[in-house]
């Protein structure tokens, strides 16, 4: 099969949800071995009663995927309802496997057809938000296994939220693939920097004392607008910080929210750790912006792509959404500008890219 094969539906019961789900993937060929599934956390409870269903009706043993606080595809995104939406597609079964980094032995987190731990490859990944380690384990776990990695953290109210093969949970799992599978990728920011390039000079774990030796503070106001001055509740969900990625050839950079301020003393929280002289930006959010570097960036994409995707993975934040675009607006463009692709993915509680943790991002993989 070239094409890969989707189907999505919601309903009043996880169950109607998944088996309309189902029946719209239409005949299944016999050469598709390998399925995508995400649900929304409405259904999140009946993860393994949703695979072990998939199984029993597709003939398809290997599944891989997610529980998402809400979750999208083709044509559709799902919030506070049970859903689940499907993309099955036809792989060489030497070409990939599943991993579990709660119960796999790192030796074997290597790609197939990989001759050691640098032979590259692709991998989907889904990550535990209440794990502390995530941020140490995401390098160590591209490191080990020489994969480019794309996916995301999961909803953070489901226990079981992970799918590689059976149902899991905490730590990444996942799917590893060859080398010889083709994925381009893209991340499209949904903030914008309002200020120049500055650096920490003093601060204290997660706290910036001073900017290029300024209060902190002060260095906010004047980067993202003298509006706040005074009205810093006003700056949530509009301001937040940026830390350039080192070795970036494309401006590229991690956001993070801010978590509080100290206006007599010129303070302000980070949702992340940060040291002196360490690089930041001021940026801001809004619809507007966040269009424009999607469509932006998945025209860049398109250019870098030799023939038209047999299917897609998108996975965004739950910031974005209904939240930051009209109703189905994200994957329309997505839609729009590379065409009528097949594609499902799911919104979480941040976004994975590389080595990286991401929020407030949308991270597309596209299988050539």
């Amino acid at each position: 099969m070239s094409s890969f094969l989707v189907g999505h539906a919601n309903g009043e019961h996880w169950r109607a949800a998944s088996r309309e789900a189902t029946r719209l993937l239409g005949k299944i060929p016999p050469d598709a071995n390998l399925g995508f599934f995400y649900a929304t956390q409405e259904a999140g409870a009946n993860m393994s009663d949703i695979l072990r269903n998939l199984i029993f009706e597709t003939g398809i043993q290997h599944w891989v995927g997610a529980c998402g606080i809400g979750i999208c595809a083709t044509d559709g995104e799902y919030f506070g309802e049970p859903a689940v939406a499907l993309m099955v597609g036809a792989f060489d079964g030497d070409t990939f496997k599943m991993f579990d980094t709660e119960k796999d032995d790192p030796a074997g987190w290597i790609p197939p057809g990989a001759t050691d731990a640098l032979g590259g490859g692709f991998a989907v990944v889904h990550g535990d938000p209440g794990s502390r380690e995530i941020l140490r384990m995401l390098p160590f776990f591209a490191e080990t296994s020489g994969a480019f990695l794309a996916g995301g953290l999961t909803a953070p109210d489901v226990e079981q939220s992970q799918v590689a093969e059976s149902v899991t949970g905490g730590g990444l799992s996942g799917i590893l693939f060859s080398p010889t599978v083709v994925v381009a990728t893209m991340v499209s920011q949904g903030c914008i920097p309002t200020g120049p390039l500055r650096h920490i000079t003093e601060s204290v774990r997660n706290v910036a004392v001073t900017i290029d030796n300024r209060p902190a503070l002060e260095v906010l106001y004047e980067d993202a607008g003298e509006e706040y001055r005074g009205n810093l509740q006003a700056a949530a969900g509009r301001v937040f910080v940026a830390f350039p990625v080192e070795g970036s050839d494309s401006g590229d950079y991690v956001v993070r929210n801010l978590v509080g301020a100290d206006e007599e003393r010129g303070l302000i929280g980070i949702g992340a750790p940060i040291a002196p002289d360490q690089p930041i930006l001021f940026c801001r959010r809004d619809s507007d912006t966040a269009r424009e570097d999607l469509r932006n960036r998945l025209n860049d994409l398109k250019k870098r792509l030799p023939s038209k995707p047999r299917g897609a993975i998108y996975c965004s934040c739950v910031a974005r959404g209904p939240h930051l675009f009209d109703e189905n607006e994200e994957v329309g463009i997505v839609q729009e500008v590379l065409g009528d692709i097949p594609l499902v993915g799911f919104f979480g509680s941040g976004e994975i890219s590389n080595d990286r943790l991401y929020t407030q991002t949308g991270v597309l993989s596209v299988f050539l």
